[in-house]
């Protein structure tokens, strides 16, 4: 048989894509799916608890700037539960674990010295 060089790699060239095709058919949005329920339960709870976290920073920021000087800034559990469905889309916020976001990032220091909130007494 005489194969020319460019027939040869003409036919691995053709060989290599057909492979990578039914490669991509089989695994098509395999990385996109969840591989198990637990996991995506778990996954979508540390997306929601993040979003909170950062619902809550982002509601001292902007009670911080809207303070006058020598006033004391106030941030609302309301406050949490507003940034966390316009900024995230979260329809249903759970009043308490908004709670929890606004008492972890006031008591990392971010809002101690300067802040009044009432994410204390809304525990009920």
């Amino acid at each position: 048989m005489n194969v020319s060089p460019d027939a040869a790699v003409g036919v691995l060239v053709v060989v290599t894509g057909a492979v990578l095709m039914a490669a991509g058919a089989r695994w098509k949005g395999r990385a996109t799916r969840p591989l198990a329920p637990r996991r995506a339960r778990a996954l979508a709870w540390q997306a929601y608890v993040r979003a909170l976290t950062r619902s809550a920073d982002l509601a001292i920021d902007a009670a911080r700037e809207a303070a006058g000087r020598g006033e004391p800034t106030i941030v609302t559990v309301e406050d949490v539960v507003r940034l966390a469905r316009e900024r995230f889309g979260y329809e249903e916020v759970v009043r308490e674990h908004a709670a929890a976001a606004l008492r972890h990032a006031y008591e990392r220091g971010r809002c101690s010295a300067d802040c009044v909130t009432d994410a204390y007494g809304s525990l009920r």
